[in-house]
């Protein structure tokens, strides 16, 4: 099998392309934007150098140009697509760059498999569509019409029109909607990374609202399970189907900078901040559909999965 995987250089595109780069050709598509250090998006891609099997292109989804030079070199059997402008704050200061990237960018890769008969597609969401859902864990089924930031609003976007193009041109799509991924090589702005980093350098970290906030994280390695579960699933079913892909349990931002704080065996200096806009007040995942129709079961405990962060970052 041939599959095309958007956003490859980064933190979960690089993993998910070691993983699959194993049983099956793999071309990657990434624009090496600056979001974030374009060299370590290139280191991310280091360990599938020794693959005869991949190939990573640059490219971007708002080129319809440079799309159709990659569709039409390549006969994908499935579309794995992860690229997207990422993070709530920075989309609530250029929500033009969010919608041209997540929703036009999402347009441009369907009109492609539409156009070359492809007709299984993987959209990665994310718990962001949520909003401030008072209703605790997240379901699948649950309204999602309330979202509280453009990013959020791209994504529930993007799932409507994969649905569209379901109904329309018989693609399977799986959507799945990704409640705040961990581990090594995870993007350097997202907290974890980003609080370690000031920790070590006994640099202040910002701390936004009294502490209680709670996350639903998930390990990279749980991740990446789900997303080749999925791919076995869309290969076997005509479907369009969406699934949380969280750890189910929900840890507070002052457990979590506490246990931050125990692996590196060093005490945080923080500013308490203002609660920012955009920012939800939990996530929490209910996972049962995904433990019944992908066998999806998260292992790695949040302890555990920091430890093995703060190994690789002491390595990097």
């Amino acid at each position: 099998m041939k599959i095309l995987i958007t956003g490859a250089a980064g933190f979960i595109g690089s993993h998910l392309c070691e993983a699959l780069v194993k049983k099956h050709d793999v071309v990657g598509l990434d624009n090496f934007c600056d979001y974030y250090d374009i060299k370590i998006k290139r280191n991310n891609l280091k360990e599938l150098a020794h693959f005869d099997n991949f190939q990573i292109i640059k490219a971007d989804i708002r080129s319809k140009d440079e799309l159709e030079d990659i569709f039409s070199h390549h006969k994908f059997d499935l579309v794995i697509h992860l690229a997207a402008m990422a993070g709530v704050r920075p989309s609530i200061i250029d929500p033009v760059l969010y919608t041209e990237v997540n929703i036009n960018g999402t347009v441009n890769m369907l009109e492609q498999c539409k156009k070359h008969g492809i007709n299984k597609f993987i959209f990665a969401s994310s718990s962001s569509v949520y909003g401030n859902n008072k209703k605790v864990p997240f379901t699948e089924t649950d309204s999602v019409d309330f979202p509280i930031s453009p990013y959020a609003a791209t994504k529930k976007a993007g799932e409507l029109i994969c649905h569209t193009y379901h109904h329309l041109e018989n693609i399977s799509m799986v959507i799945l909607r990704f409640f705040t991924v961990y581990g090594p090589r995870q993007r350097p702005d997202l907290a974890i990374h980003k609080f370690a980093r000031k920790i070590i350098a006994d640099e202040v970290i910002p701390v936004f609202g009294n502490g209680s906030t709670k996350r639903d994280y998930t390990y990279i390695d749980d991740i990446i399970d789900g997303i080749l579960r999925s791919v076995d699933f869309v290969n076997e079913n005509y479907c369009y189907e969406i699934f949380n892909l969280g750890e189910a349990k929900t840890i507070s931002l002052s457990r979590m900078i506490k246990i931050i704080e125990n692996a590196l065996g060093k005490t945080a200096q923080k500013e308490i901040l203002k609660l920012q806009s955009g920012d939800v007040d939990q996530t929490f995942a209910d996972i049962s559909k995904a433990n019944r129709l992908l066998g999806y079961n998260p292992k790695t405990k949040f302890k555990t999965g920091v430890d093995k962060f703060i190994v690789w970052l002491m390595k990097n």
